[in-house]
């Protein structure tokens, strides 16, 4: 993928407004640099089609609609990363699911049931851009924490690999919350002592092997009886104690701290966590399913070794919207 490429998505991504669709739920990709930001956003729709499912994903202007079709092709035909972000992108896409049709009534004509969709106005920022105010840049910061205070879902991702190499996933983290909290107090929304947001925690790299075997050291490893390739999954509810034990092995040893800021500062039936991997596992075609002994997706830091299959990438999203919507409905009803 060229940087002319990177380069025009980030800087084509904040249309005019009038000239795209709106879009009343608003999510904020969540990382230090490196966790796969971008990656992930790329493997949402990958993972949509791969599902067969009812859910779609549409860009809602120009440049999400650019973003989505050669971020796609650059992880699934030229199975390669995208380049990590270097400004501050928005991307304003629809999560439509694709309607049903009603059994036909005698002497009635057959009618669709309406479709659902969740509008979704995603902040891909910079790494940096989470650090503490000694490195982060101004504007830019300034712009992330206006996004992150106009949004309701977020998408953490905790990447255990670079915490083990870097340990700095809680200095990203406090002060960016701190500052959040402080806004949110001043216009009165940090509400019980909380922040107003609902929070999706992904563990990255669910492929690669280190975090692969913490899963099966602490007997968390099942397979989707779903899934025809029998790939290992973790389930949701397990996926906090995967995150807790990942949090001790940390170059720093201050991702001990990630997880009860987190719980400080948000409001813990708003918390889910998921185990999560944007290239997923490795896939012999002549096998057609997973092989403990010959897994590895991944070549090197820039390219895939075979077809991305992600896991558990869309279900955050879902959830996300799926709450800011029930959150909406429920507004709605008390006015």
């Amino acid at each position: 993928m060229s940087e002319t490429s990177a380069n025009r998505w980030n800087t084509t991504a904040n249309p005019d407004p009038g000239q795209s669709a709106r879009t009343n739920h608003n999510i904020a990709i969540w990382g230090a640099p490196g966790s796969g930001k971008t990656t992930f956003l790329a493997a949402l729709n990958i993972a949509l089609i791969l599902k067969d499912g009812p859910w779609r994903l549409i860009g809602a202007d120009g440049p999400s609609t650019d973003f989505l079709i050669e971020m796609t092709a650059a992880l699934s035909q030229d199975q390669c990363f995208p380049q990590a972000t270097s400004t501050l992108g928005r991307y304003r896409w629809f999560l439509s699911e694709k309607p049903e049709l009603q059994p036909r009534r005698w002497g009635r004509k057959r009618k669709e049931a309406r479709a659902w969709k969740i509008g979704i106005d995603v902040l891909d920022a910079p790494g940096r851009s989470y650090h503490s105010k000694r490195t982060g840049r101004g504007t830019e910061r300034e712009d992330l924490l206006d996004s992150l205070a106009a949004s309701r879902g977020i998408v953490f991702l905790f990447d255990p690999v670079r915490e083990f190499k870097d340990g700095d996933a809680f200095v990203h983290l406090h002060g960016v919350l701190a500052d959040l909290a402080r806004r949110m107090l001043a216009t009165g929304e940090y509400a019980d002592d909380t922040l107003p947001h609902h929070l999706a925690v992904c563990v990255t790299k669910f492929d690669e092997l280190q975090v692969l075997q913490t899963a099966q050291k602490l007997s968390l490893l099942s397979p989707d009886p779903e899934d025809p390739h029998r790939f290992p999954r973790v389930a949701d509810e397990d996926a906090e104690e995967l995150f807790q034990m990942l949090s001790t092995v940390s170059a720093s040893g201050n991702a001990g701290m990630v997880l009860p800021t987190l719980k400080q500062y948000f409001r813990s039936d708003r918390i889910k966590f998921f185990v999560t991997s944007s290239i997923g596992f490795y896939l012999d075609p002549m096998k057609g399913h997973f092989d403990p002994d010959d897994h590895q997706n991944l070549i090197s830091a820039y390219q895939i070794r075979g077809q991305a299959r992600p896991i558990n990438v869309m279900e955050p999203m879902l959830w996300l919207g799926r709450q800011l919507s029930a959150e909406g409905d429920d507004r709605g009803a008390r006015r």
